[in-house]
């Protein structure tokens, strides 16, 4: 989470936008990626050089020898007019066309970018003060697209932009992505899972890069993600691509539509679906209906998901406390089938706090692999009541944090056969569950211990009560004879 010296640099940075009459929160996101994504480039090039040079061999090149202009390092030394110039008409067309594939998902969201900055002067300062941001640390760049989404009107509102980084990368730390994995996020936003899950596989499995087929399927396949929203969608494109991500497969595609055929084709779904819509059942697919017929997108979602992943593939998504426990035909549809037909590991209840300031809603992470013939045994309930920040609408950094504790007994759950009800975290059988009506309320389940609390007697009470009243009534007299 963003907080001091980068917040207060962004925050300048969105000034000199807003004084320059790009006043649009998404418009000034759009131009501000751009210049994230140039400096990304060329930052990424430098990158291939050092490790080129160590290795002794020729770097792989971004920018033809007749490019370098192109450059951030060599651009940002010139002259306002000229810059403006070099970015405007040579950097800017070359980011738009640079993938070469007319088809790809970068080529087909950059083809109406517009470059918007209006003035040498207004680009000069842009530059400058971005060139200041400390953007070494990909959790850094991570935070900062956070806190330049958490700037849009609508965030909180539809659901779609938001979702914490901890919260993303402890999700995807909970499902341990593999090399071999084929991911999709059909509410995809800025790609921050995808992002996430491309960082986890770097870190811990640095050996994908040395297969030649794992490489191949890391940088042009392994990743998939759907949104309505093209701004979004070049966005999450840059930023994949600025993850080494060659091809990101990013659709402009209603996942719940007709259009959307995928069937059995992922095998690991991270996301944190939009779940303050109510559709028509026009604009729904017939298929998704079959398991449940609603309106509400987030039972949708679920069933989506159960029809686009293979056989054991894994979930792990955010949804609303209300299909935990909602009482309508759906709600119980919903959950009756992922409990019988499929196998339901894990519901991690997360405080309502975790989503301020644009959302007070309580939430949870509901992680589940498609069977098609059942294994739900137990499901393993956890309380989270903290994630390293405060509640409210500041959320500062604080100290108390259950997410390591999460993760690590998530991968444990064996050993939390003997946990009482009254613990954070504890099992609860499958036969309990069908027997509250498929209940996944973690209230419903966890059992408070109270502490017996002694008072003194009322007689004890009432006397010093009238001692304190005795006291007040003898200062009062003090008071009377002084003035």
């Amino acid at each position: 989470m963003i907080t001091g010296e980068l917040k207060n640099k962004v925050d300048k940075i969105w000034e000199i936008f807003w004084t320059g009459g790009i006043t649009n929160p998404l418009s000034v996101i759009e131009q501000f990626t751009y210049l994230l994504f140039i400096k990304g480039l060329d930052d990424k090039q430098t990158d291939l050089e050092q490790n080129a040079e160590i290795l002794g061999i020729e770097p792989e090149r971004m920018f033809a020898p007749d490019q370098e202009n192109y450059r951030w390092k060599n651009f940002k030394q010139l002259h306002a007019n000229a810059m403006y110039e070099v970015v405007s008409k040579q950097v800017f067309p070359f980011i738009k066309n640079m993938h070469g594939d007319a088809n790809s998902a970068f080529a087909k969201y950059m083809d109406d970018a517009i470059f918007m900055i209006p003035t040498p002067q207004m680009l000069e300062k842009i530059v400058t003060n971005v060139d200041a941001l400390p953007l070494e640390d990909r959790d850094a760049n991570g935070d900062l697209y956070e806190y330049l989404l958490t700037k849009l009107s609508t965030a909180g509102t539809n659901g779609q932009f938001r979702t914490p980084r901890h919260i993303i990368r402890m999700m995807v730390a909970l499902m341990q992505p593999t090399p071999t994995d084929t991911i999709i996020d059909p509410a995809a936003g800025s790609a921050g899972f995808l992002v996430a899950a491309g960082e986890y596989l770097q870190k811990n499995h640095e050996d994908l890069f040395a297969n030649k087929e794992l490489k191949e399927h890391y940088s042009k396949t392994m990743f998939h993600g759907n949104d309505m929203d093209r701004t979004m969608l070049r966005i999450g494109a840059m930023n994949m691509m600025l993850h080494g991500v060659e091809n990101p497969n990013i659709e402009y595609r209603d996942s719940l539509a007709e259009v959307n055929k995928d069937k059995d084709r992922y095998t690991l779904v991270l996301a944190n679906p939009p779940f303050k819509g109510s559709l028509d059942y026009d604009s729904v697919s017939a298929e998704l209906l079959q398991i449940t017929k609603t309106k509400k997108t987030e039972i949708l979602f679920l069933s989506l998901f159960l029809r686009i992943l293979k056989k054991g593939g894994r979930v792990a998504s955010i949804v609303p406390d209300g299909v935990l426990f909602g009482s309508s035909n759906a709600h119980k549809a919903i959950r009756k089938e992922i409990i019988e037909n499929h196998h339901l590991h894990a519901i991690i209840s997360m405080p309502s706090g975790v989503f301020k300031p644009y959302a007070g809603v309580s939430t949870a992470i509901m992680i589940f692999t498609k069977t098609g013939s059942g294994g739900t045994d137990k499901v393993w309930f956890y309380d989270m009541k903290a994630d390293g920040y405060s509640l409210d609408d500041k959320r500062q950094p604080i100290e108390q944090n259950d997410i390591q504790d999460i993760i690590h007994r998530f991968h444990n759950r064996e050993a939390e056969q003997d946990r009482k009800r009254t613990e954070q975290s504890f099992l609860v059988d499958k036969a309990e569950i069908v027997g509250n009506d498929y209940d996944l309320s973690i209230n419903r389940y966890k059992e408070t211990e109270y502490e017996e609390v002694q008072y003194e007697a009322p007689k004890v009470i009432i006397g010093k009560i009238r001692t304190l009243e005795q006291q007040i009534l003898d200062g009062l007299d003090d008071i009377e004879r002084m003035v």
